[in-house]
């Protein structure tokens, strides 16, 4: 290959505390979603799917690994427990469409 045709690396800059850098950082990666703490409390979505039932109602006090909800996704029943011991709040209802990652219910 000559030397014409190589590839030469593109690079970005970024500025980190005023210093300005070179850098292969992509656009793909500076949009990436932030990485934030884990909230145990919280339960979202592990697939995308209809709520078939919900065992209890909100305001209610709850036991860790009760069952809490049954979520229908691709033909199956799949049981949802409570994480931990607590009152627990829907944000769901009873034949809701959800997406991966929404958030069914926390725990106070």
């Amino acid at each position: 290959m000559s030397e014409d045709k190589v590839k030469k690396p593109r690079f970005s800059s970024i500025v980190i505390e005023g210093v300005k850098y070179k850098t292969y950082l992509t656009q793909k990666y500076k949009n990436r979603k932030k990485y934030s703490d884990p909230e145990p409390n919280k339960v979202f979505a592990f697939i995308p799917g209809t709520i078939a039932k919900l065992a209890t109602k909100s305001g209610k006090q709850v036991k860790e690994g009760d069952v809490v909800m049954i979520l229908e996704a691709m033909k199956m029943m799949n049981k949802v427990t409570a994480p931990m011991d607590g009152e627990i709040n829907f944000h769901v209802s009873e034949k809701q469409i959800v997406a991966k990652n929404e958030l069914l219910f926390e725990i106070i």
